[in-house]
């Protein structure tokens, strides 16, 4: 007979997370809107006094004292991002993961995630879980939710500035809830990474061509989407991609899940501006303040700021699940829309959620004994 002190847990591994459909990725834009949406309504919890913080990080100094520390370095840290998100979720749970930019050298993922999914009463584990498919897939479903309510309905062109990892499930996201999507102008730093998005395109969703383009301008011609995954610059923020107001078509919708760069007369008097949710771009001006935008690249940083500033009225700075909501209007024919994404760890409570439940009902996974009754309790 079990012990009513015994806790087993699963261990779900990246094939075992395949088979649970965390590639799913149009129900996970599903999944996402459900999560803004009790964002806005304020139930959830992440770490940091005001409960919207990212998460915390440790990161190395460029000349260490110690032998063995490691040195600063690009993607160099590790991060722990813990959260609790309500509603049918009801969870708790923790993405953790390190990160150097030479995994790639090796083989590996520049960044390696596992996240642990918890029972909110008792703290006890439900899963331990590979997550950097989880990651990466809620990644690019978040800018999908902006694309449900807020792109061209029949959207046929789409302009990736990046066409690194994070493009691809953020583009998977985009044709998911715009299947009419015929071409994808491409703008990359090197011909390796436009070839492997391309190569991406044609086995996933053939019959989409992918168009290389010699400048961000070129490839604004004539889309009715445009994404902007491009990792922040070591030159920068004069280094970000930039896009000029004139290059961008009314009734175009900006993804905007990196680094990206405006003229603030646009951001101000012309653009509408659209956050995933506001409370994370709080925590980071607290925690970085004006240097939020120059380290981290997301537009919305900036726009916070030019809000603390006084040159934007708070109201100018919506949020995602106000269009879902129906508190805020959908596709406009004639305006441009940027959607500020950060990225949060109730998404990937969310998704970590749905996928152990699908575990659970297809025997998925490795069941795992954390003891049948505690030594010390």
């Amino acid at each position: 007979m079990t012990a009513p002190t015994a806790i087993d847990f699963i261990y779900l591994s990246e094939p075992d997370m395949i088979e649970a459909g965390v590639t799913d990725i149009a129900r996970c834009v599903d999944v996402m809107e459900e999560t803004l949406v009790l964002m806005h309504k304020g139930d959830y919890m992440m770490a940091g006094l005001s409960g919207n913080s990212h998460g915390a990080m440790i990161s190395f100094p460029e000349k260490p004292k110690f032998v063995n520390m490691p040195s600063d370095g690009p993607d160099r840290r590790f991060m722990a991002m813990p959260a609790y998100l309500g509603g049918r979720f009801g969870n708790t749970g923790v993405k953790w993961y390190g990160s150097n930019v030479e995994n790639k050298d090796k083989g590996l993922p520049r960044s390696i995630h596992l996240f642990t999914l918890n029972d909110t009463t008792t703290g006890a584990p439900l899963a331990i879980m590979s997550a950097n498919l989880l990651s990466a897939y809620r990644t690019g479903a978040v800018p999908g939710v902006g694309v449900k309510h807020l792109a061209k309905p029949d959207a046929e062109t789409l302009t990736v500035v990046g066409p690194g990892v994070m493009a691809r499930t953020n583009t998977d996201a985009v044709i998911s809830r715009r299947p009419s999507i015929t071409t994808i102008n491409v703008v990359g730093r090197s011909q390796r990474g436009i070839d492997s998005f391309t190569n991406y395109i044609a086995e996933k969703h053939p019959g989409i061509t992918c168009v290389p383009k010699d400048g961000i301008e070129e490839a604004c011609k004539g889309a009715d989407i445009v994404l902007a995954a491009a990792t922040t610059d070591a030159g920068g923020v004069e280094k970000f991609p930039y896009f000029k107001k004139e290059w961008l078509e009314p009734g175009t919708l900006c993804l905007l899940p990196a680094a990206a760069r405006f003229d603030d007369d646009f951001l101000i008097n012309d653009a509408r501006l659209v956050l995933d949710a506001r409370g994370l771009y709080e925590a980071w001006d607290e925690e970085y303040a004006e240097e939020a935008y120059v380290k981290l690249g997301i537009p919305g940083t900036y726009w916070y700021t030019l809000e603390k500033k006084g040159q934007l009225p708070p109201e100018k700075l919506e949020v995602i699940a106000q269009v879902s909501e129906k508190e805020a209007p959908g596709y406009d024919p004639d305006q441009v829309v940027l959607y500020s994404v950060g990225g949060m760890p109730v998404e990937d409570v969310a998704w970590g959620t749905e996928i152990y439940g699908n575990a659970i009902k297809t025997g998925l996974g490795t069941s795992l004994n954390l003891w049948e009754t505690p030594v010390m309790a």
